[in-house]
Formats: structure tokens, sequence, C-alpha cells
């Protein structure tokens, strides 16, 4: 299908898919996890040992499985050279005529977004690397598709793949789904301007965050990584969610996710990110908090007597035991206490658990309400100078309420898309490639999987000559004649033709940036990263890329001659617009 130039922009975002494009453009993270759906790397994962050995057991149980596959598979991956850098004026210009530059500012944080406080605290462009750089410059964290993860192999310092976080958000959705068989219904992508995380609708729910995943347990445990894993749906506007039904946007005033499933959605999120105040939960507060770990202290039963230990100390323990305060390991971690920690009578002025757990019990009070809080805070009002700040900080703790987009949006009915994890991946791909004409989403996951045997090259190549920024810095001390030989004596491998270089190549097809990071490519890779190299020093030089089977020849000045397995027919001009 030839796109127009009104959707040109869009499409070429496909094959570079950076964080503003994706916030621009919202389909491109749905196209994206799409797109690692169909790729033959994330169905290999379900013959690992590790899942076959859980082959009949529940989805839940897979998907804790998959946090420790990814975690051994890949590393989170945020440095600036990887991809390149870009500048302020620069984005906002390219992105103008779609939302303007007022908006972009309040959405990102490297354009002046103050959403999460904690960067600004510590100095947003000192904690990404970019104060060595002046104040326009922005990174252009790209995302990866699950190939290009794989391949941080190949460089220096990288024992395994990699990624940033909007790459490993999707790669958890598409191994979710291909590998847990955790329907597609049930996964929801969540987006804010500097994080990308996925919640799944499974069990009391389950949110991933970097490498990780969060059950709600683990999300109000009050440990560091909970913390960070909270902290940009506590403190950011959630700029995007996305489903198998569309898509909704803070700044669009239309959406086209499913207006009732949003309602649910919403509702399901909510309750995840809400937990009643018992004994586990202000066990969890107070590990969080530990100033106020001072005013409590734990009791055990010894042979018929109490025994008392200051909450402080046990919680150094916790910090050096597998064993947790207040839950089914309780007891476990007391044993492991010193007996010269516990003492034969109370310590005064510190408030009991085990009373403040008889409480819950008797008066069964909801700190959501203004009766519950009241009777919370005197409880704490004989041992707490503030109780009333403690009450509103344990309530803050309990109680996060996600800045989403809003509901009231003129809502725009799309083909939903409809596949099982009991399909296989050539039904999948058989299926998207039937809707394409329905549902752009899908139409655009081909672009990001790069087939470029079912779309059209002008994208791609406006993606490459645009935005390959790393090619053009790696090769800017060579001459023309040094940077072929450079690509010359690279392997001539597609990190797209998964180890099948030995016979007819698949129609995927890297850009110039992924052939310098990965120094590994295709003759057809090698020869748009020449010519976007080429272009970048002589914008006026006409230049000409002739694919006839496996020749390729890039024709400038001097004539350049590549070899490919991918067998296309294809002629390609380059000139300056």
């Amino acid at each position: 299908m030839k796109i127009d130039n009104t959707n040109l922009e869009k499409y070429s975002s496909a094959f570079t898919l950076s964080d503003m494009e994706i916030f621009v453009f919202p389909e491109l993270m749905y196209s994206l996890f799409l797109a690692n759906i169909m790729s033959p790397v994330v169905w290999s994962w379900r013959n690992a040992d590790c899942f076959v050995k859980l082959a009949g057991k529940s989805p839940y149980k897979k998907l804790m499985r998959l946090k420790q596959f990814i975690m051994d598979e890949f590393e989170f991956n945020l440095d600036l050279q990887t991809w390149g850098l870009t500048n302020k004026n620069a984005e906002l210009a390219r992105f103008s005529k779609f939302i303007s530059p007022d908006d972009i500012s309040k959405s990102n944080a490297l354009f002046g977004y103050h959403g999460d406080e904690y960067y600004f605290d510590i100095d947003i462009r000192r904690h990404f690397g970019l104060d060595k750089y002046d104040g326009d410059t922005l990174p252009y964290w790209k995302t990866e598709t699950v190939e290009a993860m794989e391949a941080f192999k190949l460089k220096p310092g990288y024992s395994t793949g990699a990624g940033e976080c909007v790459s490993l958000a999707a790669i958890y959705a598409a191994a979710a789904f291909v590998v847990c068989g955790i329907p597609i219904e049930d996964i929801y992508m969540v987006l804010t301007p500097l994080h990308s995380q996925n919640f799944i609708d499974i069990e009391e729910g389950v949110i991933t965050n970097n490498r990780r995943l969060v059950t709600k347990s683990m999300w109000f445990n009050g440990t560091e990584l909970s913390n960070k894993a909270q902290r940009a749906i506590r403190n950011e506007q959630v700029t995007i969610v996305a489903n198998n039904t569309g898509f909704v946007h803070c700044f669009y005033d239309e959406a086209t996710f499913d207006k009732n499933i949003y309602q649910k959605f919403t509702q399901k999120l909510g309750d995840f990110l809400s937990s009643p105040l018992d004994i586990t939960a202000m066990a969890s507060f107070l590990r969080g908090n530990p100033d106020y770990q001072k005013y409590f202290q734990f009791c055990r039963d010894c042979h018929g007597n109490a025994q008392f230990i200051k909450a402080e100390t046990l919680f150094h323990y916790e910090n050096q035991s597998r064993f947790r305060i207040a839950d089914v390991t309780h007891e476990k971690l007391l044993a492991e206490a010193g007996e010269e920690d516990f003492s034969s009578t109370q310590y005064p002025g510190r408030i009991r658990c085990d009373q403040f757990k008889e409480l819950v019990k008797t008066k069964h009070p909801d700190i959501k309400t203004e009766q519950g809080r009241k009777i919370f805070t005197d409880f704490f009002a004989g041992y707490i100078p503030d109780s009333v700040k403690l009450v509103d900080s344990i309530f803050e703790f309990l109680n996060i309420e996600p800045k989403l987009p809003a509901v009231e949006k003129e809502y725009i009915a799309i083909e939903p898309l409809k596949i099982s994890a009991d399909m296989s991946r050539e039904e999948i791909v058989k299926y998207l490639s039937g809707i394409r004409e329905k549902n752009i989403t899908a139409d655009l996951a081909f672009y990001a999987f790069r087939d470029m045997a079912s779309c059209d090259w002008q994208p791609f190549i406006k993606a490459a000559i645009e935005r390959s920024p790393v090619s053009i810095e790696a090769t800017k001390d060579m001459t023309i004649a040094q940077v072929f030989d450079w690509l010359a004596a690279m392997p001539n491998v597609s990190i797209y033709d998964n180890n099948r270089p030995d016979s007819t190549g698949s129609p995927r097809v890297a850009q110039p940036d992924e052939v310098a990071n990965y120094k590994t490519g295709d003759g057809i890779e090698k020869a748009f990263t020449l010519a976007n190299i080429i272009h970048h020093r002589t914008p006026s030089e006409p230049l000409e890329i002739k694919i006839i089977g496996k020749s390729v020849i890039l024709q400038a000045k001097e004539k350049f001659q590549f070899e490919s397995i991918k067998q296309f027919q294809k002629n390609v001009i380059i000139v300056d617009e």
C-alpha cells in the first residue's frame, strides 16, 4: 500500500519508534507489541526448558517464571550513545503540525514537564547524562524490536540482550501473550512521559516495570524496588493507554479504545492501586518510612509470657533475612532475632503492633472514610506527636490515584484485534495481514516488523535518511571509501534473518543505526547505511540503490557493490527534497 504524505511521518516513525514518536502517534506502541508477537524469536521462547517444564500450568505461574527469564536474557539500557542524539527545536518543529509545542512541553520532562518531582530534585539532565551537552540536546531513545534487543549481545560489553523501558514493556506484553497464554484482552499498555509499563489483568493484577513484575502484594511492600515501580504511575500524567480495541491519549480528543472496556480498566487499575490498612500494610508502610519505626514494637509469646522487640530492630533483622514482618514467615523472622533484643516488659511510648492488629480485627476501620481515619488517628494519638500527619501519609501510601486520560472522549469505533494464544504464529500473521486496511495499528505493525515485502519503502527510506545519527557519528572521521571498507568487513548477516545466512533471508530490513550499532548487516542494509552517510555529507548528490536479487548497487559519484540474500527486486532513488 502506498503511503500518502499525510501519513508518511507516522509510518516512517514505525521504523524508529522514538519516545517522542510514540507520544505523538499513539498507535505505534501497540504496533510494536504486535510486531513482537509476530517475531519467531518470541515464539522460540516457548521451547525454553523453563517453560516446557510448566506445560499445563496456569498462565499466572508462567508469568511469574517469565520475570526470571527476562531478567536472565536482557539488561536495562538507557545510554545516550546507543541511538544517538537530536535537539529540542528539531523535534518541536517536526511534530508541530500534529501536536503543539506547548502541549509537548507540558507532557515531556526533557521539554519542561514537571510531573515527577523526583527527576527534578536530582536534575533530570544530569540524571540521564545530558548535562555535558547544551540545553537543547535530546536523546533519540528509539524503542527496540525484540531482534534489536537480542542483538545487544553483538556489542562490546554486553553478554545478554538489552533494551530501554519501552522496549521491555513491549516484549513483556508479547511474551505474556505468546509464552504465558494470557488473553490479549487482559493486557493493557500504560505509558507516561518518562516510563512505559503494562497492567495485566490476572489474579489481583500484575504491573510490569522494566525487567521486573510487580504483584499487588509487592506493589505495597514498602521496598525500594516497589517504590521505583510506583514512581511513574504515582507522580506522572499517564499519556497513553492501549489495548486490543485501540488507544486513549491524554491530549487527543478522539480515542479508539472501547469506552466500556476503558472504564472497566480504570476500575481494575484503581483496585490494584488501593489497599486497606491492616497489619501487613502497616508493616509495609514502616518498611518504607523508617522514621516512624521508633514509635512501634512487636510482641511474641514465649512459653506463655509476652516478649517485646523494637520495630527498628526487627526491621534490621528483616533486611538480612528471607523472612518478612507481618506475613506468613513472621514467626520465623522473630526466631532469627537475638534473645538479647527482646524485653520481658513492653517499651513505653511505643505502639504494640498486636494491639493495632486487634483494633483492625474488632472495629474494621476503613482509612478511606472520615470515620475510619478518625479511629486510626485517635489510636495513634497517644504515641505519635502528629497522628493526623501519620494517617494522611499512610493513606497516601496505600491509595494511588493515577492521572489517566479522561474517560470523556470522542470514541471512534475501529475493528478490534481478535487473536488468541491458541493460534499459531503463522495464523496470527495471516489474520493481522487480513485486517490491515481496517485497522491502522495492525498495518503499522508490519512496518515496525520491518516487513519490506508487504510495506511501502518510502517510510523506511525517510526514517533511514533522516533519523540515523549513530551511523553518521561512528563514521565522521572516515572517508567514504573507508566507510565502504568498514561496512564490507562486517558480517553479511541481518539481525532480522534469524541465523539463516545460508539461504533466502527474511524480507525484514534493518535501519542504518541498527547496522552501525551491531556491526552486522545484509547488503541492502549496508547500502542504505552508506547512502545515509553520503546524503548527510552531500545532500544534493543524487543516490540510487538498485537491488536485483543478490546484487545490491549503490550508485553515487562512485559505484558501491554489496550482496544480499533477501531476494528483492527494487530500485530506490534518494534525492534531497
